[in-house]
């Protein structure tokens, strides 16, 4: 598996979690932004390999869409041509603040080692780039 495919799978993944629809788990509304907003620490933290949340206190409604994301993950793996055994961790943490609005951070990780962190802004989300250092 290639660390860009995998990458690819936990922008999808987050981004469509962060749509509010939910429409790779059929139509599931749900507002992760405002959930992570409505107390501290200000963020939602989850975890789609096991389904569990960090972070603010989530409602049953958000915990089900984790849940139904979770068990979607396998089917989702196959159709990027992904062996869901080669991932180790798929993490996405979404939160919403007064620079960025809302914003989602995905990490994910090949059992083999190779990771990769990545900041998207709004929804769906874009990619953000920040410049790079010159000496």
């Amino acid at each position: 598996m290639k660390l860009g495919e995998l990458k690819s799978l936990g922008h999808n993944l987050a981004d469509s979690f962060a749509s509010g629809i939910g429409l790779l788990v059929g139509v599931y509304a749900m507002d992760v932004f405002a959930e992570a907003a409505a107390s501290d620490p200000g963020y939602i933290e989850v975890n789609f390999i096991d389904a569990s949340a960090t972070g603010s206190v989530i409602s049953a409604t958000l915990q089900g869409a984790i849940e139904s994301y979770s068990n979607a993950l396998p089917e989702l793996c196959k159709k990027h041509s992904i062996d869901p055994s080669q991932i180790k961790a798929l993490i996405a943490r979404f939160g919403t603040d007064s620079v960025y609005g809302p914003h989602f951070t995905v990490s994910v990780e090949s059992i083999d080692g190779r990771s990769s962190t990545d900041r998207y802004i709004g929804f769906p989300g874009k990619r953000l780039r920040t410049r790079g250092r010159s000496n």
